[in-house]
């Protein structure tokens, strides 16, 4: 399952930076944010000189998936919080 729906649209660098972006605006908190923005342009700037068709299509493969990874990670202990969440109640103990 991709994080956003679109993933199976992505063919290019620039495509690949916007659904990135709008990954992280997908993350519960603004650190977690920031810190995933960051490492997306650290990402681009690193890989800004491929030029091998080929290979820029192996890193938007591999991008997606560890998206995919990430957005998974951070909404399974929100899934958990949340089932635990419901308030308790204690009928029948007076």
């Amino acid at each position: 399952m991709a994080p956003l729906p679109g993933a199976e649209l992505v063919q290019t660098p620039l495509q690949l930076y916007r659904y990135l972006l709008r990954c992280c605006r997908q993350l519960p908190t603004k650190g977690i944010q920031e810190h995933y923005k960051h490492a997306v342009r650290q990402g681009f700037r690193v890989h800004s000189d491929e030029d091998s068709p080929e290979r820029i299509l192996q890193i938007i493969k591999r991008a997606i998936e560890d998206a995919d990874w990430i957005m998974n990670k951070v909404r399974d202990p929100l899934i958990r919080l949340q089932s635990f969440s419901a308030p308790l109640t204690l009928e029948g103990r007076i």
